[in-house]
């Protein structure tokens, strides 16, 4: 038997090993991410700080403008509510309905004052301006007497003392300026209103009471309301001929101008103050009651069909530091302006006491005439008499119709003036001869 040999079998190979990815290779790999985690990372930061600045700007320049304006004082309205100053060229100011003798004598009316005593005559501007057409005047057409003048030495106080509101000054506006009185005859302003006083300090120590109540019925007024917080007083809305006075006369860039005894004083709503929301205390009238702005809290304005006949209302306002609810008066843009009546009874019918020659009008009062006082004949009456000889036969027109007379040389002129026939042979001053 043969002997077999098996057959050989070819060798089988070990596996080869995988070989791992050479290390430079995933080092590479490693890097790579993390320069783009990077580069991810450094335009996002671009992308935030591009994103950022706008508002960042504008937050600066909000802070800017926060930083360099002035906050309104005693406002009770909140920031989120707005004044809209815009409005106020909307109140009719091309139209306003003038207000000349719109007064009573009997009782309180709406719209009207409530006069203790008629004015006969006096004065105020001589000639109408083209901002008066017809029924009603244009507020923006009107000039206003030229100068700032500044008064460094104005002064005025409010204290409450127990029960009293006690107000001393010297009649002068703190912080705001006048124009030039006596007017110039360079201004243009004096081809309307030949005003010839000048503005002096005078003595202002007025007590009111500080919780006033309503009478029983209004009482009636003279030519003075009340004083306003820059301290100067407020007259009525008319002049000493009952005219309208802030549609006839024509006053400075602060709608004020002086009388007979130098005081500077308002008819209307002086453009200078600045914060003149009803909720604002603006003055005080003689009875006490407070007098405010007309900008309500939505940034309308109130007018006199709004209020009550003596020209008020009753509302929340800013009083000596706290919210009150209480009557007060309303300064407004048509006439007549601001107090038409007493709700309260005054102290007094006089802010500063001038031994009845001041008040109503550029020259004289509505308190009227002391005894054996000389009246001061109206403008027209000088001027009709102008280069006539005395005893010359002469005649006007004053606001109640044609006063006729001879040109005199009264006690207390320096030039002839149109005496009516009756006073110059000693007989009762007739009307528009009383003082202006």
């Amino acid at each position: 038997m043969d002997q077999q040999i098996p057959a050989q079998q070819a060798p089988v190979s070990a596996p080869q090993p995988v070989n791992p990815p050479p290390p430079v290779t995933k080092k590479r790999h490693t890097f790579v991410w993390i320069i783009a985690g990077v580069i991810v990372l450094l335009i996002g930061i671009i992308i935030g700080v591009f994103l950022m600045s706008p508002s960042k700007s504008k937050s600066q320049s909000s802070q800017s403008l926060d930083n360099n304006s002035t906050p309104l004082a005693n406002t009770s309205i909140p920031p989120e509510s707005p004044i809209n100053m815009s409005a106020f060229p909307t109140v009719s100011q091309s139209s306003l309905p003038i207000g000349d003798n719109k007064y009573s004598t009997t009782g309180p009316k709406k719209g009207y004052i409530y006069l203790c005593r008629v004015m006969n005559g006096g004065g105020g501007a001589q000639e109408s301006g083209s901002w008066i057409t017809g029924t009603t005047w244009n507020y923006s057409e009107k000039p206003h007497v030229q100068g700032a003048v500044s008064w460094p030495n104005a002064s005025f106080s409010d204290k409450v003392s127990g029960n009293n509101r006690v107000l001393t000054g010297n009649g002068l506006p703190v912080g705001m300026t006048t124009g030039i009185f006596p007017i110039s005859s360079s201004d243009p302003a004096s081809q309307y209103d030949r005003n010839p006083n000048s503005i002096k300090a005078q003595t202002l120590n007025l007590t009111l009471p500080v919780n006033p109540t309503v009478s029983t019925t209004p009482n009636c007024m003279g030519g003075e309301v009340g004083v306003m917080t820059d301290g100067v007083p407020l007259f009525n809305g008319f002049d000493a001929e009952d005219r309208d006075a802030a549609a006839h006369e024509v006053q400075d860039s602060c709608d004020g101008h002086p009388e007979v005894t130098s005081e500077y004083h308002y008819h209307s709503l002086s453009s200078c103050f600045k914060d003149i929301k009803e909720s604002t205390v603006l003055g005080f009238a003689l009875d006490g009651f407070p007098i405010t702005g007309p900008v309500q809290a939505d940034g309308s304005y109130l007018t006199t069909d709004a209020l009550d006949e003596c020209h008020g209302t009753t509302s929340s306002i800013n009083l000596d530091g706290k919210e009150v609810h209480m009557y007060h008066y309303v300064m407004t843009k048509d006439f007549p302006y601001s107090v038409s009546c007493f709700k309260g009874k005054p102290v007094n019918l006089q802010v500063i006491k001038t031994n009845g020659l001041g008040g109503q009008g550029q020259q004289g009062g509505q308190s009227g005439l002391q005894s054996g006082q000389i009246p001061q004949p109206p403008q027209a009456a000088f001027s009709v008499c102008s280069g006539k000889t005395t005893d010359a036969s002469c005649s006007f027109s004053g606001q109640r119709g044609t006063v006729s007379g001879t040109c005199q040389m009264p006690p207390g002129q320096t030039s002839e003036v149109c005496v009516p026939s009756s006073q110059s042979q000693g007989g009762p001053p007739q009307q528009g001869m009383n003082q202006q």
